[in-house]
Order: C-alpha cells, then structure tokens, then sequence
C-alpha cells in the first residue's frame, strides 16, 4: 500500500477533493491529510477525517504530537506528496520557499515526489507571475498535473479548473512510472470524418474522437514526441502536443502521409469513413421523390497504407465491431500487415461511442490481452504500456 500525503489549500475545488480521497483508497493508497485554514472554510475536516479514516491535520506545531513536530513526522511518513486543489497563493508560497503554516512547511520538508493540481479563476493562471511561479516549482522537481478548460465558479470560462479526481489518480501513476516511451515518435489519429455530399450534408462514422486524444494525452506524459491528426470533434486541442485539424477521409489520409516519416509508432484511432460520394453537389440537393440513391466510392485506406510503407512505424489498428469480433479484429490485422489491433464492442453495453469509458481485446501475432471496462484515459495508458513492451521485444 502506498503512502500519499493530500495537502488541501483554499478554494472551492476543495470540494473535488473529497471524491480524490475515496479514488485514492480504492487504489490502494493510505491517505493522511493536511488542510490551510482556508481550506476548511470550504469543506470541514471531520469529512476528510471520515474519508481517510485518521485525523486531519491543520496546525503547524501540535502539542498532540510526539515532539510536537508534526511536520517532521508527516514528511518523513509519505512516500508521495499531493496538494490538491492549489491555490495561486499556496503555489507562490511554495515557488518561494515561505513556510509560514503547516501544509507550506511540509513542502519544504518533503523529501519524496510532490505533485501539485493548480485551482484558480482563469485570469490567475494566466498571470505572468503565475506562471513564473509554475515554472518555478518545474525547475525544483515538482510534476503539475492539469489544470483543465471549462467553466468556472466565478462563471468564467478559460484555464484553472482543477483536474478532474480520476484523471490526477491516472495521472499519479503514469508520472510516478518509468517515462516508457521517452523519445519515441508518436503519431495518432483520431475522432471521425465527414465526406461532403453537398454544401450543407455529409456523410460519417459516429466517433467522439475521445479515445485518440486520451492515447495522445497519455503518450505525451509516457514520454513520447506526439502528433495528433484529428477530423472534427467537440474536444478542446491538447496542450503542447503538435495537432492537425482535417475534415474529410483524404485530407486525413494526406495529413498522416505526409507526418509518417521518422515516426516510431502509428496508432490508427480514427474512425474513417470507407466511402466517400463519387462526386461533391455543388447546391443542395432538394427532397424530392420518395427514395434517392447516392453513388459512393471507397476511400484510400489509411492504416493500410502506413502499414505496407517500406520502413513502416510499429502499426495500431482499431475496430469497432457488432459481432464476431476476434473473427474480424485478426482478419484485419492479418490483411493489412499491422502490427497489433485494439478492437471493441459496439451497440451492445456502456463503452465505446460518446463513452468515456470502453473496453478492449487487443490481439498481435500470437498473443492477445483483455483490457475490461474502465474510462478511456486509464484504458489508453494500459493500451500504451503494453505498445511499449511489444515494440521492445
């Protein structure tokens, strides 16, 4: 069982805080807690001390205590350090060394991995000196983790939302990991298609594009240079990871042509329309009689494509299927020469489509693993982990 020390400073994503402690125990971590005064004007302790099962801890110097340093003691006990939401005034605090209460002097003397989820009004984030501060705290070893776009509290929308509990869970551990794909070019697609029938309509798959930007995401933190070629979704574009935006089956075709070149893995998560209108209306097409028919022509084919390349990047399909799906996820692997495929039920249970969770059998030439139900940011960095062991055998 690791031991997670979770610092709690004021703000009102305080509250988030509670869900992260019960995610925390149900990973197996023993939680003890520290709270800012502040803090618990937002959320009360005795919550935190009902979650955790031990008292939480507020003042600096407790006569409780043996020896009364009850920082000395916490800091030694914890094996990772969490402060969870942090303030732009605890991260200066931090960023600058004061240690003027009990959560700050922790910090100072923690020796074991900190790791902080910044919570502020978006204007706060973005001020420069918030940023040196970050920078700051980058420079001294400490790993960010978030924060997140969205609407906030104050009814403000832009950069401070504090992470979500299962994504800084997912997050502890990939950070705490083994960089398993550092330096590897990576490049995905993801999200869906649309082929034009007419100025107004178009053609294509159903795809939330949730699943390639979790496997984008995931590999950045793994260590990898990432490209993401990405059709139309609702997803806001990651940070720092090099992103194009296409429309139509062979504009994403041109785009991962053109980006395969010295890649180390292709990871084919789109889902790309198999055919196309045979020819673009130039009006729109008007209701007319009772039954129309429209003549389509098959689209290139993209994993194919990338996986019969004369030096191809270690090869990803997906597929998504309604029935037989060993039959036709390792017919697909076999007939376009990839290297693994990742393939799931759709139609069927929760999962797949619009989901933020899914499911996996995921097959290679002589081998095959379940990955079960889980949110799509936990199945990619299983999904990727297990990329990195094949591509090294």
């Amino acid at each position: 069982m690791k031991r997670i020390l979770l610092g709690i400073s004021g703000g009102i994503a305080a509250y988030k805080s509670a869900e992260l402690v019960r995610l925390l125990r149900k990973n197996d971590y023993e939680v003890r807690i520290v709270m800012t005064h502040a803090a618990t004007q937002f959320i009360t302790p005795l919550t935190f001390q009902a979650l955790s099962g031990h008292a939480v801890h507020t003042q600096l110097l407790d006569a409780s205590e043996e020896n009364a340093m009850g920082h000395i003691n916490l800091a030694r006990w914890a094996e990772l350090f969490l402060i969870a939401p942090a303030s732009a005034n605890c991260m200066a605090k931090l960023s600058l060394g004061i240690a003027d209460d009990l959560l700050s002097t922790l910090y100072l003397a923690a020796e074991c991995p900190v790791y902080i989820a910044p919570a502020m009004n978006q204007a706060m984030w973005n001020k420069p000196v918030t940023q040196e501060n970050i920078n700051r705290l980058q420079r001294h070893k400490v790993h960010i983790i978030g924060p997140e776009t969205g609407s906030q509290a104050c009814g403000e929308t832009g950069y401070g939302r504090m992470s979500e509990p299962s994504d800084i869970i997912t997050q502890l551990g990939v950070l705490s990991a083994p960089q398993l794909l550092l330096n590897k070019k990576v490049l995905i697609s993801a999200g869906p298609t649309h082929e034009a029938l007419d100025p107004v309509r178009y053609i294509t798959n159903r795809s939330s594009g949730k699943m390639g930007y979790a496997l984008a995401q995931q590999a950045q933190l793994l260590g990898a240079k990432v490209t993401l070629v990405s059709g139309p979704t609702q997803l806001v574009t990651p940070k720092n990871i090099h992103t194009l935006k296409v429309k139509s089956a062979a504009e994403m075709y041109t785009a991962v042509m053109q980006q395969v070149v010295g890649q180390d893995i292709f990871i084919s998560a789109a889902a790309v329309a198999d055919y196309t209108p045979e020819k673009l209306q130039t009006e729109k097409i008007k209701k007319q009689d009772d039954n129309t028919r429209l003549s389509l022509c098959k689209t290139q084919d993209i994993v194919a494509s990338v996986a019969n390349l004369p030096n191809k990047p270690f090869t990803v399909g997906f597929a998504a299927e309604t029935h037989n799906l060993e039959h036709y996820a390792l017919d697909k692997l076999q007939r376009k020469n990839l290297d693994m495929i990742a393939a799931n039920w759709v139609g069927k249970a929760e999962g797949g489509f619009d989901s933020n969770h899914n499911a996996l059998q995921v097959y290679w030439q002589n081998g095959k693993k379940t990955f079960t139900m889980t949110d799509k940011t936990q199945l990619a960095n299983q999904l990727l982990t297990l990329i990195a062991e094949r591509l090294n055998a």
